[in-house]
């Protein structure tokens, strides 16, 4: 069994050597770039994590888990091109920085790169691990398409919402735990319970990026805060406001949010001044603690030794900034 630590250098390393040089360098380059941006690495981490409750033989499962980050940074890649986002992780995006064709292709070139490393899983656990990652990959997409429809839409009700960033961001972390579950050879039910526990989590951590994007720093987020209200996006928060404010509130917030014109700043800080009125973000931290306590409640239904699930633990609570 592998603590925590002893997982993230292994994660890391693994990460740090991989073989993704080649020619045209103008492809590759890209590539690298991105992967070395770091992050939190979570999806990986997610699938070590999982197959360590199961198994000691975790090291095995590290290709599997490489394959799920490189494939979540593809799609950041061209989220930033759908999105005309310039910066990612505190740096310019493979976008700002190379450009639309370079995102577009270096991105198609990871995702058929994970797809290499996860030709190293072990023959045994191939066969589900590829309809997992697949089956997690197309819901990925479909929650993408239906964050875009939204755009369009004033009428985005709160189940939707919820329903979006299941697809979006929960069902990724879901399926990078289920594969290192079956690597490791989990049980069904246990497998169950590791889906509810990543799910939930998924909803947490999304929830809070939510709350970060409006009153988080910009060194907490990776990029300028206040995208969400500038964009108009309809975030947990956004939705939030519109659904307590009364008429006149809603119309003034509607307002500001289509007025191109104001200067940013004054559009950030004008949509937060509402939202503090509103208790928005007191909704938000009562929804994220709702999420989290639910992952863990699925956690503790393992019936495995409490030593092997606090390091999967523990990274749960880090995410959330908790310390119990």
């Amino acid at each position: 069994m592998y603590t925590l630590s002893e997982l993230q250098k292994c994660v890391a390393n693994y990460m740090d050597n991989l073989d993704i040089d080649g020619s045209p360098h103008s492809l590759y380059e890209p590539i690298s770039y991105s992967l070395s941006a770091g992050g939190k690495r979570l999806r990986p981490m997610l699938t070590v994590l999982a197959c360590n409750i199961f198994s000691d033989n975790v090291l095995s499962a590290l290709p599997a888990a490489a394959a799920l980050e490189v494939f979540h940074t593809f799609t950041l890649l061209h989220d930033d091109v759908m999105d005309n986002a310039t910066v990612r992780r505190g740096k310019p995006s493979v976008y700002g920085k190379w450009g639309t064709n370079a995102a577009l292709l270096s991105g198609d070139a990871m995702m058929i790169y994970s797809y290499k490393l996860l030709q190293q899983t072990p023959v045994e656990y191939l066969p589900a691990v590829l309809g997992c990652f697949n089956y997690t990959a197309m819901t990925v997409c479909e929650g993408q398409q239906v964050d875009m429809e939204f755009e369009s839409r004033n009428d985005v009700t709160m189940e939707e919402y919820m329903s979006m960033i299941d697809k979006k961001t929960a069902a990724l972390l879901a399926g990078a735990t289920m594969i290192g579950a079956i690597q490791g050879g989990a049980d069904t039910l246990s497998r169950q319970h590791l889906f509810t526990f990543a799910t939930e989590l998924g909803l947490a951590f999304q929830l809070q990026d939510d709350l970060l994007d409006a009153y988080g720093t910009e060194e907490q987020l990776g990029k300028p805060i206040g995208g969400d209200i500038l964009e108009g996006k309809k975030s947990f928060l956004m939705l939030t406001a519109l659904d307590r404010a009364d008429a006149t509130v809603r119309k003034r917030l509607q307002a500001l949010l289509g007025n191109k014109s104001l200067v940013a700043e004054e559009k950030v800080r004008e949509v937060l001044e509402i939202y503090n009125s509103l208790c928005v973000s007191d909704i938000a931290e009562q929804e994220i603690t709702s999420h989290f306590s639910k992952a863990m409640e699925a956690l503790s239904n393992l019936e495995v030794d409490a030593r092997r699930v606090e390091p999967l633990k523990e990274l749960a609570q880090s995410l959330l900034g908790r310390n119990k």
